[in-house]
């Protein structure tokens, strides 16, 4: 018997659909933080729920403007970027007590950059043995809550700094 494993947020990547611009662009401008899971907001970038995560609470910071790589951040969005990738470490292990990050930056298309043209950092929390078989005989990745109930985990944290 093949196991049955449900991803119901899935199929609205599947079926939805896919908006010309660039999305870490439009969501932001759209004012609507909650819907769009963004946790966060400062002067120069801003901290939201990944909504195709490599695990749970797998966040990615992004500067507000349209850049396509690191040598053309300003310092300030550098600085703010990095602050943000600090402090969601820290919420991250308070949160769901991650005990190990990859914190990092595919920059490109070559390089897996699925929005190439918007540099983002991306924050994926570990857990020892979270590798399991189903990503590699499966080819399928499990996360055990909802997008949404992950953003109303954190947000609370965000919010009290």
């Amino acid at each position: 018997m093949i196991p049955t494993l449900w991803a119901p947020w899935r199929m609205q990547y599947i079926v939805g659909s896919r908006s010309a611009g660039c999305i870490l662009c439009e969501k932001v401008k759209e004012g609507e933080d909650a819907k769009n899971l963004i946790l966060a907001r400062g002067p120069f970038a801003y901290v939201l729920v990944n909504i195709y995560p490599y695990s749970s609470g797998h966040l990615m910071i992004a500067p507000y403007r349209h850049l396509e790589c690191l040598g053309k951040l300003s310092a300030e969005e550098t600085s703010e970027m990095m602050a943000w990738a600090s402090k969601s470490e820290r919420i991250l292990g308070d949160a769901f007590h991650a005990e190990g990050f990859n914190i990092g930056l595919n920059i490109g298309k070559v390089a897996g950059a699925g929005i190439d043209d918007h540099v983002h950092m991306h924050v994926v929390p570990r857990w020892s043995g979270d590798t399991n078989f189903m990503p590699v005989l499966g080819e399928t990745k499990v996360i055990p809550e909802y997008l949404e109930e992950t953003y109303a985990k954190l947000l609370p944290y965000y919010q009290a700094d």
